[in-house]
């Protein structure tokens, strides 16, 4: 487990919860990987975009980290929120402590399954 990653997934949710698109673009690559359900985008310019416009908030619960791959059980903020998502999980790529790619997915289980990691790889 490396703490270094974690750390970068955590602060890179804290950024976007507090809508600091400075941090959260210093802690992301310049061509970084955005892809969900609604599509997939490219660069820091796409990341600018999207958390500006998203308005939401995701509170990292569950995590699962290994070889600079974390996935994150991810928890919606308040019901009263905009932007309201549906829980999910997220699977992010650290290189450097930086986030390369992030993949949203609509729930644990799958994003699991996209990287191979298994209950064994969970944070305690």
């Amino acid at each position: 487990m490396s703490t270094s990653e974690i750390a970068t997934v955590l602060a890179w949710h804290d950024a976007l919860n507090e809508s600091d698109l400075d941090t959260l673009l210093a802690l992301s690559s310049d061509d970084i990987e955005i892809a969900g359900p609604a599509g997939a985008a490219q660069g820091l310019g796409a990341l600018r975009e999207w958390a500006s416009t998203a308005a939401l908030t995701l509170n990292p619960g569950r995590m699962f980290v290994h070889s600079g791959v974390v996935v994150v059980e991810e928890v919606p903020g308040p019901a009263d929120a905009p932007g309201q998502v549906a829980a999910g999980a997220a699977a992010f790529r650290v290189v450097h402590d930086q986030v390369t790619a992030i993949f949203r997915h609509p729930d644990l289980a799958s994003a699991l399954a996209a990287t191979d990691l298994t209950e064994q790889d969970v944070v305690s």
